[in-house]
């Protein structure tokens, strides 16, 4: 019976998937990263001096960096595409060969590793993918489809025209993004090999989810069975400020990213114009099924950096404790813990190396942040996002028992306002999790918050901390090693034959096994 039950376990374990739900992301703190720029398999002292082609990051160069990425506190990395490329095609976006991985990055036994040593530390990997079209061609040559692998025929894309207009949806749905070959979704080969393909990418390389480029250039229809074949959690790219026209894709996915937010955000803080706008925005995710999952974000490798548009890093750390507290899934773009100032793409997908200080300000103060976002779990994702105060310079709210305070001041200035609306009782005394230094106490329902040289304040009852709370968020050394294991199946029918009879077991299965070191238990 020993022998029979290991058999049925080695099953279960064989099946094993990591499909986590859209609730369970919401645990998550997503840093992008663009395979080709973040790191190479061996440590260099000069920048990549040409942005506009391979620089030479690598799989083997993301798992040499995991400390860097685990001491800055995020629990998640989104990576580049993975296929084979045509010519300069570094980000990815540009496959060639969708059977082979793209060599540059280095070879599927690398890609293997790294997601196998960032489970082993919690930190899962989210892929990103291309369905909607091809890479590059030769100039004028746009009905030559050979060096296409395996859409490799005419019938299997779209007839040439290029979007010329994004209000017209048809347009959108059937022509050419950038010129790029635009596959036929409703071409049956076309059809069936994209929903395979990541059926079997994700079975091979045990991803946890996915980012989805292009969403709007495909028919939800076929992005809701591509999401299912995954199996896995999926967040679509929606470009567009427009929160009607970006919910209308959540739901074929899993989530989209919140891109209506992200303008209200760069207006507010980079722009410094009033912080109404946040409160603008807040209302409009009301259209959205399920706003909690939306990824946040502040700048990414389509848009100009924060810092090269509003140079002040405390303005900065300002919309980023907005970003990592608020409603959401906040994602952090590689590069803006070290202060890069990136412009338009491609100078805003400069190559990591060799700035990887653990010890400036940005670092360490999204490390404290995110940590804690992390440490209070479900007490704070599953919260309402309550405004507390809001003028034009000021925005604050809560999360559960989090007050998070920001302004768009920026460094050298300093601004005083009084709560009064806050669900805290009197004698409540709250520390700042950024200055444990920073307190305040409630008195006579209300309290004051000053912000000095325009940094952020995360305040939390003191009562609630633990008494190695402050020195935990503090600790850059904290970090969750390979003595830590999480194993994680989902089974839904598994079938076991036991001596000529065929037993049927229906249901869920989770075996889940952690072994912590003591340090790291008390942020559980």
């Amino acid at each position: 019976m020993k022998l029979y039950l290991s058999l049925f376990l080695l099953l279960v374990l064989t099946a094993a998937v990591n499909g986590h739900s859209a609730t369970e992301w919401k645990s998550r703190v997503i840093y992008q990263l663009l395979t080709d720029r973040f790191a190479k398999d061996s440590d260099v002292s000069d920048s990549c001096s040409d942005l506009n082609t391979y620089c030479g990051g690598t799989f083997k160069g993301i798992t040499r960096k995991l400390d860097y990425i685990q001491d800055l506190g995020v629990n998640a990395i989104w990576i580049s595409p993975i296929p084979k490329q045509t010519d300069n095609g570094y980000h990815g976006y540009w496959q060639q060969d969708i059977t082979e991985i793209n060599s540059y990055f280095g070879s599927s036994d690398d890609l293997k590793q790294l997601v196998k040593e960032c489970h082993n530390r919690d930190i899962w990997v989210m892929l990103d993918v291309v369905g909607n079209h091809m890479g590059t061609q030769n100039n004028g040559d746009w009905y030559n489809f050979a060096k296409f692998t395996p859409f490799n025929q005419r019938e299997y894309y779209h007839d040439y025209c290029l979007i010329t207009d994004f209000s017209n949806q048809s347009m959108v749905e059937y022509c050419r993004l950038a010129n790029l070959p635009d596959l036929d979704q409703n071409n049956d080969f076309v059809h069936s090999t994209l929903k395979s393909w990541i059926h079997d990418t994700v079975q091979t390389y045990g991803f946890d989810g996915l980012r989805v480029d292009t969403t709007p250039e495909v028919h939800p229809d076929f992005w809701s069975e591509y999401s299912t074949s995954s199996g896995v959690f999926t967040i679509g790219e929606v470009f567009n400020g427009n929160p009607e026209y970006c919910s209308r894709y959540q739901g074929c996915l899993s989530s989209v990213l919140n891109y209506p937010m992200y303008y209200k955000l760069k207006d507010s803080f980079q722009g410094r114009k009033s912080m109404y706008s946040i409160h603008d925005g807040i209302e409009a995710n009301s259209v959205f099924q399920d706003a909690s999952v939306l990824g946040s974000f502040l700048d990414n490798h389509d848009n100009p950096r924060f810092l090269s548009q509003n140079s002040d890093q405390n303005v900065l750390l300002s919309a980023m404790a907005y970003n990592i507290f608020a409603q959401g899934i906040p994602i952090i773009y590689y590069g803006t813990e070290q202060g890069f100032k990136g412009s338009n793409d491609p100078y805003n997908r400069e190559s990591l190396w060799p700035h990887y200080d653990t010890t400036n300000t940005l670092y360490t103060s999204i490390a404290t942040m995110a940590k804690f976002r992390i440490k209070l779990g479900s007490a704070l994702y599953n919260s309402p996002q309550v405004q507390r105060y809001v003028d034009d310079q000021f925005f604050a709210f809560t999360r559960g028992k989090v007050f998070v305070a920001t302004s768009n001041i920026g460094s050298g200035q300093s601004m005083t306002r009084t709560i009064t609306y806050h669900p805290y009782s009197d004698g409540i005394r709250l520390v700042n999790q950024l200055n444990s230094n920073d307190t305040v106490t409630v008195k006579s329902g209300q309290f004051q918050v000053y912000i000095q040289n325009g940094l952020p304040k995360v305040y939390y009852p003191s009562s609630e901390l633990q008494p190695d709370d402050e020195m935990m968020l503090h600790d850059d050394n904290n970090k969750q090693t390979s003595n830590s294991v999480k194993i994680s199946v989902s089974v839904s029918v598994v079938m076991v034959i036991v001596l000529g009879t065929v037993i049927i077991i229906v249901g869920s299965v989770l075996l889940t096994w952690r072994r912590k070191m003591k340090k790291y238990s008390s942020l559980k």
